[in-house]
């Protein structure tokens, strides 16, 4: 990997053994990855003096009670940093609960020989202590499941796991960024609020103020409530008696003064007439019109949802300046409590002008492949503790999935492989020509069949969207996917449908209406051009990197059915 595609935090490699470290240009503290993530484990800085900040993981007092161990860490790495804390300098029942914030000063020191640190602080004053009551903590030292974690989403980021996770998922998030910058691509930001839907499934959420204005008109009118309709009449009495007083007034030819007089008193009552109309029409409750809800009263005059992909707006940019990725969240509205759905996740989906289903599948290959190397390259500690602690293979996963030639078979190719299979071994799901392939069909072909990541591709059109090319044959669209082990799929894509008359029809075969999608329809009408994209879901991106089972736990705020919380 090339020395400008290095993240900014990774500089441990290039230091020497006798360089001072710096504080952070933004804190008042020397990050702990810093000091303990040099080649020589920090010796090298022994003598210096430096201030820390972090959270402690385990205290505990020795020397009956003259001196304190804290294990501090600032969420930089995933190791801690040993701090020795001497009574004379604090007190230490404050210090030594697992969860106090501390920011000390003091001196690194080479601890004494037969001890598995490399470097220690002895603290010489203690800045600031943010104090916990081990009584209430919600996160003792003992193992926690992360089904626990889960009910305490705030204080999850303290754990081990959760940070490991988090550091991951930015260095994938980087990674990303660096990918698509390298080769070119333009950086799209998407809107999350559409009239749009991109799977034609319907599973969406929708986005209105209709309840919410209802709701508030009924209280206005319980407390201010509308006129009668005998109020109203009597508004309309009043202006045809202050109209019949003026035509009088100018029937005998009145001072200018007394005409405008009445005429002000007119039009006082027309004014009045009119809020009494609006007024008496209000009902309370979410309006209707003809028995169907009255959408032109909503906030965007129409039906509104939030996005469950940004790849039909991505595509108005690829069609104008070639190469684009958006990369954000993602909404479905799916009462599902599996192990791998969420209500809200992120996708990358870059879109590529001038290319077709070949050029896509390249694309969707060195893309993986480059995240893989990446994590391979700057992310090894982290990866180290998930292969300690939850998957054994995750880091030879990265390095087969980096150093692969992705195996390529059609998708006729792909079910006659499992028919094959199907007679020695069961499958859940059936095997036959038209299925959408199940995940264990998919983890077949990529974990037991080929043990490499497998790219699918021309599925049959009647599982796929309507935006996939269809073939020569009529029977099949130019859609692919990239299976790997652990997840199955994790990429799905497509070469797009560029014929105009074909895409309409399309359109129409799926039951959808063809007004909201009048504007991708112009992407064909004016210039159109052969394009192709992808999406990965960043969620099982690090699943499969991780090697975790839930992927309630690679997102930092899980939501799902029953549960959004902050």
């Amino acid at each position: 990997m090339s020395a400008d595609s290095l993240p900014p935090t990774d500089e441990m490699s290039a230091v020497t053994l006798t360089d001072a470290v710096e504080e952070s240009q933004f804190s008042q503290r020397v990050l702990i990855r810093r000091i303990i993530g040099r080649p020589d484990g920090g010796a090298g800085l022994a003598g210096q003096k430096v201030r820390v900040g972090g959270w402690v993981k385990t205290g505990r007092e020795q020397g009956k009670g003259s001196f304190a161990f804290l294990e501090l860490n600032d969420g930089s790495c995933p190791a801690n940093l040993q701090v020795i804390v001497d009574a004379a300098v604090s007190p230490l029942g404050q210090l030594v609960p697992t969860g106090t914030c501390v920011h000390v000063e003091g001196e690194l020191k080479v601890p004494p020989e037969g001890t598995k640190q490399r470097i220690e602080l002895r603290v010489h004053k203690v800045l600031d202590v943010g104090t916990v009551d081990p009584a209430k903590y919600p996160l003792p030292k003992t193992r926690l499941t992360l089904e626990f974690l889960r009910d305490y989403v705030h204080i999850r980021p303290r754990t081990n796991t959760i940070s490991a996770i988090a550091r991951i998922r930015n260095a994938l998030a980087y990674a990303t960024h660096t990918f698509f910058q390298k080769h070119g691509f333009l950086y799209i930001h998407t809107p999350i609020i559409t009239t749009s839907d991109c799977e034609g499934a319907g599973e969406m959420f929708q986005v209105t103020t209709l309840i919410s204005d209802g709701e508030k008109l009924e209280k206005e009118l319980i407390k201010n409530p509308p006129p009668s309709e005998a109020d109203v009449e009597a508004a309309k009495l009043l202006v045809t008696e202050k109209g019949e007083t003026v035509a009088q007034l100018k029937a005998v030819k009145a001072s200018k003064e007394k005409i405008n007089a009445a005429v002000v008193e007119l039009t006082r009552a027309k004014e009045n007439l009119s809020k009494l109309e609006e007024r008496f029409k209000l009902k309370p409750g979410i309006p209707e019109k003809g028995g169907k809800i009255d959408y032109s009263q909503d906030f965007f005059a129409r039906q509104a949802f939030l996005t469950v992909s940004g790849q039909l707006q991505v595509e108005t940019f690829a069609c104008a300046v070639s190469s684009v990725y958006t990369f954000g969240p993602t909404f479905r509205a799916e009462h599902s409590h599996t192990s791998r759905h969420l209500a809200e996740f992120w996708m990358v989906e870059p879109e590529i002008a001038f290319a077709d289903l070949q050029d896509d599948m390249k694309c969707a290959e060195a893309y993986v492949k480059f995240l893989c190397q990446w994590l391979l390259d700057n992310c090894l500690d982290d990866m180290e503790f998930m292969v300690k602690n939850f998957d054994k293979s995750a880091i030879d996963r990265l390095r087969m999935v980096a150093s692969s030639d992705f195996v390529r078979v059609s998708y006729t190719e792909a079910v006659a492989i499992l028919e094959e299979a199907s007679k020695e071994r069961q499958f859940e799901n059936k095997v036959e020509w038209g299925i959408d392939l199940a995940s264990e069909h998919e983890r077949y072909l990529t974990e037991v069949k080929f043990k490499s990541p497998v790219i699918v591709y021309n599925y049959p059109k009647g599982i796929k969207a309507f935006y996939m090319k269809v073939n020569a044959d009529n029977k099949t669209v130019a859609a692919m996917d990239v299976l790997v082990p652990k997840v199955g799929e994790l990429i799905g894509g497509s070469q797009r449908e560029e014929r105009y008359e074909v895409i309409k029809e399309r359109i129409l075969e799926m039951g959808l209406p063809l007004e909201p999608y009048d504007w991708y329809l112009d992407l064909r009408r004016y210039g159109t051009v052969k394009h192709s994209g992808f999406g990965l879901g960043f969620e099982r991106m690090i699943l499969f990197a991780t090697g975790l089972e839930n992927i309630r736990d690679v997102i930092p705020f899980p939501r799902y059915p029953g549960r959004a919380d902050l």
